[in-house]
C-alpha cells in the first residue's frame, strides 16, 4: 500500500510557474479543451508552451500557471486561489522562474521580476527553484536541479533582494522576523493596489478575507493588525 501511495504521489508531482504577466496571457477559457502545443505562440501562449516544455524536460507531467489554472470567471474560486497561492507553490515539486527581460549573458539583478509583489512569495515558498533567461536558457547555464543550492546564485539573490540567504534557502511562513518580512516587500509593487497586502498573506501564514475593491491602505491595515495581534510585536509598524 505504501508503495502504491509513493508511486501515485510521484506521478502527480507538479511544477509551478513564476513570471511577470504581460500582454495576451492565456486564461482557463482560452486553453480549455485545446492541446497546448498546437495553439498560437503569440503573447503569453508561447511563454506557457515554453514553460510546459521545460517542465517535461525535467521529467514532470503536470505544470501549473497562475494565468490559466485558475477560473477567474468564478469570484469564489478566484478569491480562494489568492488566499491559497503560497501553499500551492509550497506543495509543488519545483518552481520555474522566467526572466523575460534578462539576456543569456546578463545578471538578473535588474530584472523587473524582483520588483513585483507576488513574485516574493514565489521566490520563498519552494526550496527548489530554477531560473530561465528570456530565451529559455538556464540562468548562467547552470545545470543543477536547484539554483538556490548554488552558492554564487544565492549570494546574488541576497544582494538583489536584501533577503538573508538562510531565508532564501529554507523559508518557513509565520511571524518570525515580521518586520524584516515587511521590509522585503516594501520596494515591490502590484497591478492591483490591494494585492500588495494579499501577496503577503502566505508569507505570514495569515488567513484573512480577500476583498477586491478595498483600498490598499485598508488591506494593509487589516494585515498589520493581524500581525500585531498574533505576534504581539508593535515594532512592525516601523517598516
Amino acid at each position: 500500500m505504501k508503495l502504491i501511495h509513493t508511486d501515485v504521489s510521484r506521478y502527480f508531482r507538479f511544477v509551478t510557474f513564476s513570471h511577470r504577466w504581460g500582454e495576451g496571457e492565456p486564461s482557463l477559457r482560452d486553453i480549455e479543451g485545446h492541446p497546448i502545443y498546437v495553439m498560437s505562440t503569440s503573447g503569453g501562449f508561447g511563454k506557457l508552451q515554453a514553460f510546459c516544455l521545460a517542465t517535461r524536460e525535467r521529467g514532470y507531467l503536470w505544470a501549473w500557471s497562475d494565468t490559466c489554472c485558475i477560473d477567474k470567471d468564478s469570484s469564489a474560486e478566484f478569491q480562494e486561489a489568492v488566499g491559497s497561492m503560497f501553499s500551492w507553490y509550497r506543495r509543488s515539486a519545483l518552481t520555474i522562474a522566467y526572466f523575460s527581460d534578462v539576456p543569456d549573458t546578463d545578471s538578473f539583478r535588474d530584472s523587473e521580476w524582483f520588483r513585483r509583489g507576488w513574485t516574493l512569495q514565489e521566490l520563498l515558498a519552494q526550496e527548489r527553484l530554477l531560473f530561465y533567461t528570456q530565451t529559455w536558457s538556464l540562468y548562467k547555464n547552470l545545470t543543477s536541479s536547484n539554483h538556490k543550492a548554488d552558492v554564487a546564485v544565492l549570494e546574488e539573490l541576497e544582494g538583489t533582494t536584501g533577503i538573508e540567504s538562510r531565508f532564501l534557502a529554507s523559508f518557513s511562513p509565520g511571524m518570525d522576523d515580521a518586520r524584516s518580512r515587511l521590509q522585503w516587500a516594501s520596494l515591490r509593487c502590484t497591478t492591483r493596489p490591494e494585492d500588495i497586502a494579499y501577496s503577503l498573506f502566505g508569507i505570514f501564514n495569515i488567513h484573512l478575507p480577500v476583498l477586491y475593491g478595498e483600498s490598499a491602505e485598508n488591506a494593509l491595515g487589516r494585515l498589520l493588525a493581524e500581525i500585531i495581534s498574533q505576534s504581539g510585536n508593535i515594532s512592525v509598524l516601523d517598516w
